[in-house]
């Protein structure tokens, strides 16, 4: 696919076109890693860490945990 390279203030962009976005896993507002190899311009979506439940439940501390907010009374059909 032949791309048209752009200026964007005082770098240069493409498109990156919705098919080969998707076959990539690249998403918006993501990031990816952008490397050079062989005089080829690499670009890689970056794998989020994945949590469970239990990492996160094991980093709550009492020197972490903050105290009860009360949001006042029902005004309406809220059910708390």
């Amino acid at each position: 696919m032949r791309i048209k390279i752009q200026k964007w203030g005082n770098s240069l962009a493409l498109r990156i076109p919705k098919a080969i976005a998707s076959q990539s896993r690249i998403r918006k507002d993501e990031y990816v890693n952008l490397s050079l190899e062989n005089d080829k311009i690499i670009v890689e979506p970056v794998e989020g860490k994945k949590y469970n439940l239990e990492e996160l439940i094991s980093g709550i501390k009492k020197s972490n945990l903050h105290s009860v907010i009360d949001s006042g009374k029902r005004v309406g059909e809220e059910v708390w």
